[in-house]
């Protein structure tokens, strides 16, 4: 039996797709009936059999900080992929991010290792990995630095990473996967489905950094690849191509039919958003746009290596341009 958890995100929905494809036994963790319904009519969109699919899948209410309910969804599980997370860059949800990312991976980490589960593939991110002082690109070998500007959610998952680290010295079997930017279809409010949306109404400025892409049939791929080889007790990085921002949101627009932005996002008018966005949520309680760690990233050039990946398994990546008009073409239809 497959354990998958954040069933109804992104990532967890197209696994979740592809295992039962498959004809996978697998087991499914969800917190929320509204995300669920929209998990089975993203399944319908695709053709007349997905029912079945959807139906195949035993879905369980639960929640990764609730550990007796765990210890009932976890009987009779021999793998995991634990895909569930909270990502924010609002700076008061430090306490959420922590209690989700590390607490609940903690927990899952430990009930693997008190069932012997065979293998777990936790699902991080680029952003726990470090910077390079050189030109060359950030590999799986570069260390994290902790006296850098990290954002919250850097430091949260960089903190989940190192309780599966933990978990792998008690004998537990594991693989980390850390994708870019993960585009994909199916949820058009929230994460990157929402920036199809907001490419649809118009988006008036870009910026002068550059996004690590990757499309999420790619991170599933990789990931159940990984799980079914020998590879164990390793990091790898999923990152298909590095764009700069102007021809990402250019593309976007493309996709959905829209213009794309035409000016640039200078350095001080970014520094003066983030601190306005902050004085705006201390008068009047709005949630945060844009913070400094946000503008931090919006004006980096980064790359990252997938060399690790391509050669372990021979994974060739789909072009992002191909994966941004897919997604464009379903964000239409729906």
């Amino acid at each position: 039996m497959i354990l998958v958890t954040g069933g109804t995100g992104l990532v967890g929905a197209h696994l979740l797709y592809k295992l039962a494809e498959q004809k996978e036994r697998v087991r499914a963790i969800y917190r929320n009936e509204h995300k669920l319904q929209l998990v089975k009519q993203w399944f319908e969109s695709f053709n007349n059999h997905t029912d079945a699919l959807f139906d195949a899948i035993e879905w369980v209410k639960a929640d990764i900080l609730d550990v007796p309910r765990l210890i009932e969804v976890f009987a009779g599980v021999t793998r995991v992929y634990h895909c569930a997370a909270f990502v924010s860059f609002e700076p008061n949800k430090y306490h959420l991010l922590r209690r989700t990312n590390i607490d609940g991976t903690a927990n899952i980490v430990n009930l693997c290792l008190s069932e012997k589960v065979e293998k777990l593939c936790h699902v991080s991110s680029i952003a726990t990995l470090g910077k390079e002082l050189t030109n060359k690109p950030v590999s799986e070998e570069t260390i994290w630095d902790t006296e850098a500007d990290n954002s919250d959610y850097a430091i949260t998952k960089y903190g989940a990473e190192m309780e599966v680290w933990r978990g792998t010295q008690e004998g537990l079997d594991a693989i980390i996967v850390n994708p870019g930017v993960i585009l994909g279809a199916g949820f058009w409010d929230n994460g990157t489905g929402g920036l199809f949306t907001k490419a649809e109404k118009g988006f008036r400025f870009y910026t002068s950094g550059t996004i690590a892409l990757v499309g999420v049939e790619d991170v599933v791929t990789a990931m159940v690849a990984l799980m079914k080889s020998k590879l164990s007790n390793e990091r790898f990085i999923l990152v298909a191509e590095h764009w700069t921002y102007k021809h990402f949101l250019e593309a976007l627009a493309k996709a959905v039919n829209a213009k794309p932005a035409k000016k640039l996002a200078s350095s001080w008018v970014l520094n003066l958003g983030w601190k306005l966005d902050w004085l705006k949520t201390k008068l009047i309680g709005s949630r945060r746009e844009l913070t400094r760690n946000l503008v931090n990233v919006l004006s980096t050039k980064t790359e990252y290596s997938s060399d690790k990946i391509k050669t372990a398994l021979k994974f060739e990546f789909k072009a992002v341009s191909v994966v941004i008009s897919e997604i464009g073409r379903l964000y239409l239809k729906a």
